[in-house]
């Protein structure tokens, strides 16, 4: 082999480490061999533990407040319903294939959340998820599109309506995107030669959120079914034979990367977080509906609310202060103490057995080393991420069994996973424990010798190609 990348990442968005390590790891040959001749553990997520911003964060070393990204869509400005799609534009700070490409080497990257829109590198880049067509321009350089639709046809981003309950449709187009990122990463290293390859697979994920069901006995709507029950298990065998034909094209040198940004978990059901917020006093309707229906779509009585939220897997709090949103009617020397106490009766919720919750409550300027941009008031984890935020309101109900956005059965969790392979310097299965999402930036800069950034807040995890203690 003329040329092989000194280091190959393949990112698997939202694989769950008790499936990886734990249960399935004997029918995953190739990561089982990563695992027994590397290092290997649980890697922390961000808060929140959402794909966007979690990659950025782990490509950059730079937590949520410091991006100035808090989830896939954050608020534009201070107005109450503006909110924006946080792509790649929202991303101020270098990304490892930045820095590499900054120090001479040729990179590759391709599907890695925050890359749209494509933007110019030392070698190629494929956007992410986030890109809204291939109509438009989603490579770098431009003519990359033109080969990529010689490499395969019908180029999927995505998988189209994830959330829906055409389940065989939605396996078919997992399999075809996953075959068809892999098949385009083996071509960029036949093609490009570049020193370091970064590809990002989001069928895990998309498998998950629809199909957990049919796996997972402990799941509220567990249901048996002769082919759907083994898919999500089928798949991470599928994922592994594609990892291990993806090697091929690698030297016996080349270091090797599997990471993801969080894990899963069964959904048990959703919180109708406004819902809550009306009833506790804080969200104030001219009219309340009389069955659940989005909170833009409602007339709310600003001049009456001091909180608000948006849903998602998560829970966003927004607190109407004065002098900070058009009409807000908390003055700001009593905002703390609102705050505070409005986290307090997040934490002391019941669920519908009206036993505690569960919930965790965070708060921005506490959990970050800084703040960017319009950042929630809190952030809540309900149950811990067993359920997820549902925005709408009306009805009088507070727990729903069914998603407000279409059929979801997974929630994400806050542990990802990683396994890293370096064959100069084989680790023999050591497990490292305590790892996070800001320890992978530092870490590989460290291994090939390059200056991190300024101000980096992770650690150099313990690896035999290391020699510094953590």
């Amino acid at each position: 082999m003329p040329h092989a990348p000194r280091l190959l990442i393949i990112g698997l968005d939202c694989a769950e480490p008790s499936l990886m390590f734990e249960h399935w790891l004997a029918d995953l040959p190739t990561i089982s061999r990563l695992i027994a001749q590397g290092s290997y553990g649980r890697l922390e997520s961000c808060v929140p533990a959402i794909t966007v911003p979690a990659w950025s964060c782990m490509m950059s070393g730079r937590d949520p407040g410091e991006l100035g990204i808090y989830g896939f869509r954050n608020r534009a400005d201070r107005s109450y319903q503006r909110m924006v799609v946080a792509d790649g534009r929202a991303v101020r700070v270098p990304r490892l294939w930045d820095i590499l490409g900054e120090a001479g080497w040729q990179v590759a990257t391709l599907g890695v959340p925050g890359t749209y829109p494509p933007y110019p590198v030392n070698g190629a880049l494929v956007s992410c998820f986030l890109t809204p067509s291939t109509e438009l321009e989603y490579t770098y350089p431009a003519a990359l599109a033109g080969k990529i639709a010689t490499w395969v046809d019908d180029y999927l981003l995505d998988v189209p309506d994830f959330r829906s309950e055409d389940k065989e449709r939605i396996l078919r187009d997992i399999y075809k995107m996953c075959d068809q990122h892999f098949t385009v990463a083996e071509q960029l290293l036949v093609e490009n030669e570049p020193d370091m390859l970064m590809m990002v697979d989001m069928g895990v994920d998309r498998i998950h959120h629809a199909l957990w069901k049919y796996m997972d006995p402990q799941h509220p709507h567990y249901t048996e079914h002769p082919r759907l029950s083994d898919a999500i298990h089928a798949y991470y065998q599928h994922v592994d034979g594609r990892i291990a034909q993806l090697l091929q094209h690698c030297s016996e040198e080349t270091a090797v990367l599997v990471v993801s940004d969080h894990g899963a978990r069964p959904l048990m059901g959703g919180v109708r977080i406004n819902e809550w917020l009306q009833q506790q006093g804080y969200l104030s309707l001219r009219q309340v509906p009389e069955s659940p229906m989005p909170l833009d779509h409602s007339a709310i009585d600003w001049q009456q609310t001091r909180a608000w939220s948006a849903g998602g897997y998560y829970g966003r709090i927004f607190m109407n202060v004065r002098g900070r949103e058009p009409a807000g009617i908390i003055s700001p020397a009593a905002y703390e103490r609102e705050r505070t106490a409005l986290a307090e009766h997040l934490r002391s919720m019941l669920g519908p057995d009206q036993q505690p919750l569960g919930n965790r409550v965070f708060v921005p300027q506490q959990l970050y080393r800084n703040v960017r941009g319009i950042a929630p008031d809190l952030v809540v984890y309900f149950g811990d991420l067993a359920w997820r935020a549902l925005g709408t309101v009306g009805g009088g109900e507070l727990y729903s069994t069914e998603n407000d956005t279409g059929p979801d059965d997974a929630n994400h969790a806050q542990h990802g996973l990683f396994i890293f392979h370096d064959p100069q310097h084989p680790d023999h299965g050591q497990e490292i424990t305590n790892a996070s999402i800001y320890d992978i930036l530092p870490t590989l800069l460290a291994r090939y010798g390059l200056q991190p950034p300024a101000g980096l807040s992770g650690k150099t995890l313990p690896l035999a190609a290391l020699s510094r203690p953590v």
